[in-house]
């Protein structure tokens, strides 16, 4: 039986298919947005049904390499062909190796890999090792997030996702940035607390905290015996301008978790980090917690090649000189074009969020700039914050395109919005994004 071609169907039968079959909702938004669907990828762009290409800023930050990087598909092509999944009794070379790779780049190099298959995945197998050592009483924040399944929705810090959905598991949570209440929940709970934190709060609109505030927590977690859980799958691997978004506080966590960047923009691939002190349950005992599919040859051969070409092809110093220049650029039109509108562009590296002061604003420059072949991102947890995510592997010429794209994509909304655009009377914040603090 040889399958029709999928990528053939015409946009209306691809939104009936998936009112049908996937989501009505989902749907509605795909017919909000033209229509469009995405049939191809390379590079920094992706390749629509009716031949349009479009420069990728979106993804939630998973193509850190761009779409279809040589290199990674190279390995998974090899490992497809000789033995892409594996028995599971047996000992499997690249799943090694791969780990080995990723714990050389790891924070304070640190030792034993767990890999998973998603995000969310990774968080809960964090929190399984946590309440396996005694850490039973976790700490999160508002406005996190950490992923939609069970254990990771409930630290995640958005009560859309969690209310229709509870009770979950206990957790306190806390403001982001706000030194004095978390540094006081640790001290109160003690060897007993565990404490889930991005270095960055991607979903709740690129939040950066105050300067030593991921320090300050490493530090008390240490001298209070609890454990310290960083959830860099959105800021580490290089996004952030630097190896790990904690380490522009110098920070060595207990377990580090990883994703998206990690797959390569290839195949879905996550992990988990950790000391040998956070591993020693997993370490003891390997089937105290396993996946069928986690850490499988194909998945693995995409990661290592990952890690290698971030370190090979200098994406992290790339992410860090493209952010740069991306963010000023961005910030002067947006400001120049919104005005008063525009709250703050802030963000580090390649991970720039713009701050608007009302969210239907942000639905129509994300409409626009699809309009004008730019993909980006809205952000779950604030609808204000439109989040650029692009590639550490764009040209001069791919970042002059997404400026002008910005521009006019801004220039058109500030006229269906005018007479309400004017000067402000304070220019907005242009945050410090360059990511080498």
């Amino acid at each position: 039986m040889i399958m029709d071609d999928p990528t053939r169907n015409d946009s209306g039968t691809l939104i009936d298919l998936y009112r049908r079959h996937l989501s009505r909702g989902r749907a509605l938004f795909g017919q909000v947005s033209g229509g469009l669907s995405e049939v191809a990828s390379e590079g920094a762009w992706v390749i629509t049904a009716d031949g349009r290409r479009l420069l990728d800023c979106g993804g939630y930050g998973v193509f850190l390499h761009g779409h279809r990087h040589p290199r990674v598909v190279a390995a998974v092509k090899d490992q497809l062909d000789r033995h892409p999944l594996a028995t599971r009794v047996l000992l499997e070379p690249v799943t090694a190796s791969a780990a080995a790779a990723l714990s050389k780049v790891a924070p304070g190099s640190l030792p034993h890999v767990h890999f998973v298959n998603s995000g969310a995945e990774a968080t809960e197998t964090a929190l399984k090792l946590a309440r396996a050592l005694g850490h039973r009483i976790v700490i999160a924040t508002h406005g996190g997030f950490h992923g939609k399944t069970l254990g990771a929705l409930s630290v995640t810090g958005n009560p859309t996702y969690r209310d229709p959905f509870m009770p979950l598991l206990p957790v306190t949570h806390v403001p982001y940035g706000d030194r004095t209440a978390i540094l006081t929940a640790i001290a109160e709970h003690g060897p007993q607390a565990c404490v889930v934190i991005e270095p960055i709060q991607g979903e709740a609109g690129v939040i950066v905290p105050p300067p030593g505030y991921l320090a300050e927590i490493a530090a008390a977690c240490r001298h209070h015996h609890a454990l310290l859980i960083v959830d860099e799958i959105q800021t580490g691997l290089g996004r952030t301008g630097l190896w790990w978004g904690g380490d522009h506080d110098a920070v060595v966590p207990d377990i580090v978790l990883v994703g998206k960047g990690l797959s390569g923009g290839v195949v879905p691939a996550a992990a988990v980090v950790a000391s040998r002190s956070a591993y020693a349950p997993f370490d003891a005992d390997p089937f105290l917690h396993s996946s069928t599919f986690a850490g499988s040859p194909l998945a693995c051969a995409a990661a290592r090649a990952a890690v290698e070409t971030i370190a090979e092809e200098g994406l992290v110093e790339r992410a860090h000189e493209i952010g740069a220049r991306l963010a000023e650029g961005i910030a002067s039109t947006m400001i120049d074009r919104l005005g008063e509108l525009v709250i703050e562009v802030r963000g580090r590296g390649l991970l720039i969020g713009v701050e608007l002061a009302q969210p239907g604003v942000v639905g129509e420059l994300v409409l626009e700039l699809l309009h004008e072949g730019v993909v980006v991102s809205t952000s779950l947890n604030e609808h204000r914050v439109l989040r650029f995510t692009p590639p550490a592997i764009m040209t001069p010429a791919e970042e002059a395109y997404a400026v002008a794209a910005v521009d006019r994509a801004a220039r058109t909304v500030a006229t269906r919005l005018r007479p309400s655009t004017s000067a402000p009377a304070e220019p907005p914040q242009l945050a410090t994004t360059g990511g080498r603090s």
